[in-house]
Parts: C-alpha cells; sequence; structure tokens
C-alpha cells in the first residue's frame, strides 16, 4: 500500500509539471506580472459580489505562530463582511509536512470553491495544484513559500525584508562592524530570499562582515542557543538580523543574558504583537511588518476576483514597513487604521 501511495505521489507531481508546462516556475520576488494590492481597485474595478454559499479554504504552516493566526484573521474578518463561509486549518507545526498536504487534498474533495495556501515547503503542496485544477478549484499561494508552478501568488517581495535592514545598518552604524544572520527553515524560499537580501546589501557595503549565517528553523530557543553561541565566539559583534521575529525574540533573550543589551542591536521580521512590545520596551530593536492581517484580506479578494473569472497578475505584492520605536506607534491601532496609514503610504 505505501508503495502504491508513492507511486501515485510521483505521478501527480509528474502531471502536474506536463500540465503547468506553460508557465514558468515562479519566483515571487522578481516575477515582472503583477500588481500592488492597493491598486486592484483602480485596475480591476469593485471586487465582483461573491455568490451565496460560497465556499473558501486557507490552509496554513502552523497556527503556534502569531502571523499564521493572524493571516487567518484577515481571511475571516473579508469573508465575514461579505457573506463568504471560510475554513482556515494548519499543520500542528512547521515541519509537518505531509500532515499540511493531508488537510489541503481534503478540501479539494470537500466543496470548497477556491484555495488559500501557504506551504509548509516550495515542494510539500505541489500535488494540491494538480488536483484543485482538475477539480476546478481556484487556488492562491499566499507567503511565504512559493509553490513554483503556482499561477497566483499574493505575498509581499521577500528579499525587501533583509534589504530594508541591511540599509538600517549602513545608515544606523556608519562604522561598520561584525553581523549575524538567523535563517528560518533552510531551503525555504522565504529565508532563503531574506537571508540572501540582507547579506548581499551590507557586504556591498565594505564596511561590514557576516561572520555567522545559521538556520534557527523559525524556533525560539533553537534561535537562542545559537546567538548564544555566535556572541561567544564574537564579543565584539554589533548585530543580528532574524528571518521572524519569534527566533529574533530568542535572540533578545540571548544578547540580555550575556550582558550585551544596548550594544547588540536585534531585527527580526514579520511584525507580530510582542515584536511591538518588545520595541516599546526598548528590547528588540525593530522588525519588518509584514502586515498579515491586511495580506489575509487581500488574498481572500484575489481570490474572489480570480473566482469571478478576472484576470489577473500572476502576483499581487503586499506592503511591508521597518518597524522600531521611531514609527512603531503609527502602525498600532485597527486593521482598518493601518489599512488606511499603508494606502496613503503607497500613493505617495
Amino acid at each position: 500500500m505505501k508503495n502504491l501511495i508513492v507511486a501515485a505521489l510521483a505521478a501527480t507531481l509528474f502531471a502536474g509539471v506536463v500540465h503547468a508546462a506553460d508557465l514558468a516556475p515562479l519566483n515571487s520576488d522578481s516575477e515582472p506580472d503583477r500588481i500592488d494590492w492597493s491598486q486592484l481597485d483602480k485596475k480591476f474595478g469593485p471586487m465582483p459580489a461573491a455568490p451565496a454559499g460560497l465556499k473558501i479554504g486557507g490552509v496554513s504552516k502552523t497556527l503556534t505562530n502569531e502571523y499564521w493566526r493572524s493571516l487567518g484573521e484577515g481571511y475571516k474578518s473579508l469573508a465575514g463582511k461579505l457573506g463568504v463561509s471560510v475554513a482556515y486549518q494548519a499543520a500542528q507545526s512547521e515541519g509537518d509536512q505531509l500532515g499540511q498536504l493531508t488537510i489541503a487534498e481534503g478540501m479539494v474533495t470537500q466543496g470548497y470553491k477556491a484555495l488559500l495556501l501557504s506551504p509548509q515547503t516550495d515542494a510539500n503542496l505541489q500535488p494540491v495544484m494538480e488536483q484543485a485544477k482538475a477539480a476546478g478549484i481556484t487556488v492562491v499561494n499566499v507567503n511565504d513559500a512559493v509553490i513554483p508552478q503556482a499561477e497566483h501568488y499574493v505575498g509581499n517581495v521577500q528579499r525587501d525584508n533583509g534589504v530594508r535592514v541591511a540599509n538600517w545598518f549602513i545608515k544606523n552604524r556608519p562604522e561598520g562592524g561584525k553581523v549575524a544572520i538567523i535563517e528560518g527553515q533552510a531551503g525555504v524560499y522565504a529565508a532563503v530570499q531574506r537571508t540572501a537580501g540582507f547579506k548581499k546589501t551590507i557586504e556591498e557595503n565594505g564596511k561590514f562582515k557576516v561572520v555567522a549565517s545559521v538556520p534557527g528553523n523559525w524556533d525560539r530557543q533553537l534561535s537562542y542557543d545559537a546567538a548564544t553561541t555566535i556572541l561567544q565566539k564574537n564579543p565584539d559583534l554589533i548585530g543580528f538580523y532574524c528571518n521572524n521575529d519569534g527566533m529574533a525574540l530568542g535572540v533578545v533573550e540571548a544578547v540580555k543574558a550575556a550582558g550585551l543589551q544596548g550594544k547588540v542591536v536585534v531585527f527580526g521580521t514579520d511584525g507580530i504583537s510582542d515584536a511591538y512590545k518588545s520595541i516599546a520596551a526598548g528590547e528588540l530593536t525593530g522588525t519588518v511588518d509584514s502586515f498579515p492581517v491586511l495580506t489575509g484580506e487581500v488574498a481572500m479578494e484575489t481570490a474572489l476576483r480570480l473566482y469571478a473569472g478576472q484576470k489577473l497578475p500572476r502576483v499581487v505584492a503586499t506592503p511591508q514597513a521597518l518597524i522600531t520605536a521611531e514609527n512603531y506607534k503609527q502602525y498600532q491601532g485597527k486593521p482598518e487604521d493601518v489599512r488606511a496609514v499603508l494606502l496613503k503610504a503607497a500613493a505617495n
């Protein structure tokens, strides 16, 4: 039986590649067929009315991470306003690739008309793409791993996360120094792109040296341990860049334990509430907020527009901002208030 399952999975993967051969493998950061989220209404008009009883499924990485819970809030917020039924499920952990695949395949057979998929890796949900296509189900790949044959993707420019933090170092630490990177899960698109953006930008400046770049696997404790080791080997380190906020908060604890708070800066990514609290407390230096609630709303809107037959660009880019003690207050508040701030920024 096990061999039959493996053979079936391999056949599905092969069929998906053949069926989508006309699509180049998606690189969501560089794909030219794209539109900014703020331009959807302007270029495609108001969102079409959703038919009564429409069911949409969301499959996320995990609900143990606040970012993914917030993304689901965005799905449900817009769906609730439009009378759309949405189910949001996730794997038990960020490493449960088979569990996530099982959830997504189940939704294909349960009458959902559109699926919003946030894969564990770039490959683990690829079999679902062909299954959904054969069933006439609209599929949107939503942050942050990228399914190569995805026809539509909603999310931010991952590489730019790292670039923004590197530019902060260049501006605020002009003398340069040693820095370290705590990466996400090895091989995952978002982790690779965020790390590459930071590393290339800061090394091109010529005054900084990346002395360590190690996976933290999105885990706070692992990142604490990694940061502790890095600080022991590099007591003159000036800062860390972390691929998500959970890891960054673990690094903050390591910096405090080493007695280096105020000397070693720490940046994260995602903009979760605990990151904002840590910034307000003067501990975490900053985060690149990718506004998950808004991203969820935009992804839901994209799915509904596609279901209605609109021909959207392959990528709908969502916003992000570097958050520090200087500006964090303007990005706090109700989602609609944050949306207004971001729309104003996009118009300038």
